[in-house]
């Protein structure tokens, strides 16, 4: 008695012919639509702020950080 576990491309198209679960895939699709840019504008000039911020703070308390890149 095996139990073979659904495929994506089965569990996709399952979901795809539901019309809620389609819905659900454009809602999801999307949320990641919008939020990949934000991601990489965060990523790309908001995290070397933060970064610094916390080595900065590091450095005040005495614990020693290599800033790498």
């Amino acid at each position: 008695m095996s139990c073979k576990a659904p495929s994506w491309r089965r569990l996709l198209a399952q979901i795809h012919r539901d019309e809620t679960g389609a819905v659900s895939m454009e809602t999801v699709l999307l949320i990641g639509v919008i939020a990949l840019p934000i991601l990489i504008f965060l990523y790309k000039w908001g995290w070397p702020a933060i970064k610094n911020y916390f080595i900065e703070k590091a450095g005040e308390t005495g614990i020693t950080v290599q800033p790498g890149n």
